[in-house]
């Protein structure tokens, strides 16, 4: 049972925009990032929700490593492709800036790809990929990240979480969406734990002498140093849990982030310099949007596509088990659990908006105060 406080929806909504605003990111703008961030709360990822508000978009504003105005600059454009720079602005405004030309190009001519270059943390793939599959059409994304993930037989974090992320549409209420890491646990899933005073379940992380760590400001402060990275999916640091898979589809992840775009990969993302202090991320995103009416029509691909997750739910149960999910379905679950009580909202997360409200002397109380 929730006992956490909502905020409306609106009312958060136009709170982060006034912040962003505040902060010096134009209001057209603020409102794509503000939207970008509530949708994860929508789904129920609240690892990259509100809970980065501050400590992910704010905080870097005010460090320098993240540019309040986006300045896009398109280096490559045929008519099936699109090559941006970003100049280190807002992610979430280079995305969507992104993802509405590949639509439009997709809709003409059956497909279109795209990659953006010293860009900045984009929300949830998910957000990107189902902007395709709102229209219809087949979306696919991922990232790189700061280092994060070990190689297979390896002890060092080298790739980022990397997420590669698909969205389908189908017959049903909700798109297929497929929106994980490619570690066996997100970075942002331990910055949750961290702030929530939990545990990190033990096997997610490798450490370099081996031992077991779950003490998860501890992971946070090693993967920082170095002494930690996180295990790809399927475990490490060897190879008997299968985690060379997960470590294959992050390495897939990381050559088409950097390599379409001709971006920085792996410790150049680090955002620290060599000598100790913070710097630009110079992250990169690639984009792939298919029209199913380019092949069989798009009434067939949503029809097979439904096809497919009602037979997958209908599936035989394990013992102790009442439901089979599918992609998509548990986030759909989470926005009609919440759409008419708003966003739940921690206590970390409630004093960072009083403390953001106070600090910008904003008109607004929270129902959390009462």
């Amino acid at each position: 049972m929730e006992t956490r406080p909502y905020v409306a929806w609106d009312l958060m909504n136009r709170f982060m925009i006034d912040v962003f605003v505040a902060y010096g990111v134009p209001e057209e703008d603020a409102k794509i990032c503000a939207d970008v961030l509530l949708e994860s709360d929508r789904r129920g990822i609240e690892s990259h929700g509100c809970n980065r508000f501050k400590p992910i978009y704010i905080d870097r504003i005010e460090k320098g490593t993240l540019l309040p105005v986006t300045n896009i600059e398109i280096l490559k454009e045929t008519p099936t492709t699109v090559v941006m720079d970003a100049h280190d602005g807002m992610g979430m405004v280079a995305s969507y800036k992104m993802m509405q030309m590949l639509i439009e190009k997709a809709k003409t001519y059956g497909m279109a790809g795209g990659a953006i270059k010293n860009s900045t943390h984009y929300g949830i793939a998910g957000y990107w990929a189902t902007m395709a599959s709102n229209e219809g059409l087949l979306g696919l994304t991922g990232t790189n990240a700061r280092p994060s993930i070990s190689p297979t037989f390896g002890v060092e974090n080298m790739m980022g979480t990397n997420p590669l992320t698909f969205a389908f549409p189908t017959d049903e209420e909700f798109p297929f969406c497929l929106d994980c890491a490619t570690s066996t646990v997100q970075r942002g899933k331990i910055e949750y734990y961290a702030r929530e005073g939990k545990e990190t379940p033990a096997g997610m992380v490798v450490t370099h002498d081996g031992s077991t760590v779950t003490d998860s400001a501890q992971i946070l402060k090693m993967l920082t140093e170095g002494k930690a990275a996180l295990a790809p999916i399927g475990g490490g640091p060897g190879d008997e849990m299968c985690g060379y898979k997960g470590y294959g589809y992050a390495a897939v992840v990381e050559i088409l982030s950097a390599a379409l775009a001709g971006g920085e990969f792996m410790k150049a993302l680090s955002g620290v310099s060599e000598d100790g202090k913070p710097q630009m991320y110079h992250l990169g995103h690639f984009f792939f949007v298919v029209d199913p009416n380019a092949f069989m029509g798009e009434e067939v691909f949503r029809k097979t596509a439904g096809d497919i997750v009602r037979a997958l739910r209908a599936s035989k149960k394990a013992p102790g088990y009442d439901r089979i999910y599918t992609a998509g379905e548990k986030e759909h679950d989470a926005w009609l659990e919440r759409k008419d009580k708003g966003v739940p909202v921690t206590e970390a997360v409630q004093k960072e908006m009083i403390a953001m409200r106070d600090k910008l002397n904003l008109p607004y109380t929270f129902p959390f105060e009462n």
